[in-house]
């Protein structure tokens, strides 16, 4: 039984409001193009337009001073005996106020930077796995800081630069196998 978020969270609220509990959500992703750990659209992919999806994020903490997003497939390149894990998107600095990207972000939030995908490119590459299914791993994290001075990171070095500085994060897992 799949049950989408956005219900599931409204039903927890109206739970806590009628019991007179606070409400506190967490910070959440998902995506409108497709469910978590359900099939990721052919269009996001290598097989159709390429271009992103469109990623929603909530409850992102008060406190937080920058968000990043990282997406990543650790089934490179069989899911049966996995190599390396792909880097897709790599974004940082995005702002705390933004809700999200757009289907096929071409135009970021202001301040948003980009590191470098495993193309050796910044931007977004979709799915285009070699064999069997493979799952892409949407990571927000909220920072503490802004981070300054990585000039187009890769992954790890984005990764070494939040280590210490994030204070939530959040996933969305899509799955997608060539046809």
């Amino acid at each position: 039984m799949t049950i989408r978020w956005a219900p599931m969270a409204l039903l927890i609220t109206l739970l806590l409001t009628f019991t007179g509990t606070e409400t506190i959500m967490a910070m959440q992703i998902h995506s409108p193009a497709f469910d978590d750990n359900g099939n990721i659209p052919s269009q996001y992919t290598c097989q159709g337009d390429d271009v992103s999806p469109p990623l929603v994020w909530t409850g992102i903490p008060p406190e937080a001073k920058s968000l990043a997003l990282i997406v990543d497939d650790p089934d490179a390149p069989d899911p049966q005996a996995p190599k390396m894990t792909w880097v897709h998107w790599v974004l940082y600095n995005l702002p705390t106020d933004s809700d999200g990207l757009a289907e096929a972000a071409k135009k970021l939030p202001p301040g948003t930077e980009q590191g470098l995908n495993n193309w050796n490119n910044t931007g977004y590459g979709g799915p285009c796995p070699p064999i069997g299914r493979h799952r892409y791993f949407h990571k927000l994290y909220a920072l503490d800081i802004v981070l300054t001075g990585l000039n187009r990171p890769t992954k790890a070095q984005l990764e070494k630069a939040m280590d210490g500085h994030i204070i939530a994060r959040s996933e969305l897992i899509g799955t997608y196998q060539k046809h």
